[in-house]
């Protein structure tokens, strides 16, 4: 079994996903949230940058990123379970991370950092202003007819 980063990463490398070319993306300044279990459990870290990178977009490094990464907040299951005791939620944190890069899209590529990275924005209100995405829902957007 492979993740679907590095799957899209493989179908576009061999051509067998084709993308507009310039895109919905193209120049669009992106961030990518590293997921606990691709990244740090796994050790995969380009193949989503690869896949952005293909979408010709800005790609902005929060301060926390690959090996360094920092949890969305639901990793272990963390989202159900009530909250343990601090100054700030983890989400919101990582959130924050990544609007102050200056990105308008949050990219992910796991459905509960996604939606803990949604909540986040949420809670700095800047829906309006920037949006999660899964890479997956990135490329689905960039497709050549």
């Amino acid at each position: 079994m492979i993740h679907n980063a590095v799957y899209l990463q493989q179908l576009i490398n061999e051509g067998r996903i084709r993308l507009k070319e310039g895109g919905a993306f193209k120049g669009r300044k992106i961030t990518y949230h590293d997921s606990c279990y691709l990244g740090r459990g796994n050790g995969i870290y380009e193949a989503p940058r690869e896949v952005l990178q293909a979408l010709d977009v800005e790609l902005v490094e929060m301060k926390r990123c690959k090996s360094n990464g920092f949890c969305c907040g639901a990793g272990g299951a963390q989202m159900f379970k009530e909250e343990e005791p601090g100054n700030t939620r983890v989400n919101f944190e990582r959130a924050e991370e990544a609007i102050d890069t200056g990105a308008k899209i949050i990219a992910a590529n796991c459905p509960f950092c996604t939606t803990m990275l949604t909540d986040g924005v949420k809670n700095k209100e800047e829906e309006e202003n920037v949006k999660v995405l899964d890479i997956a829902e990135l490329v689905a957007q960039s497709l050549a007819e």
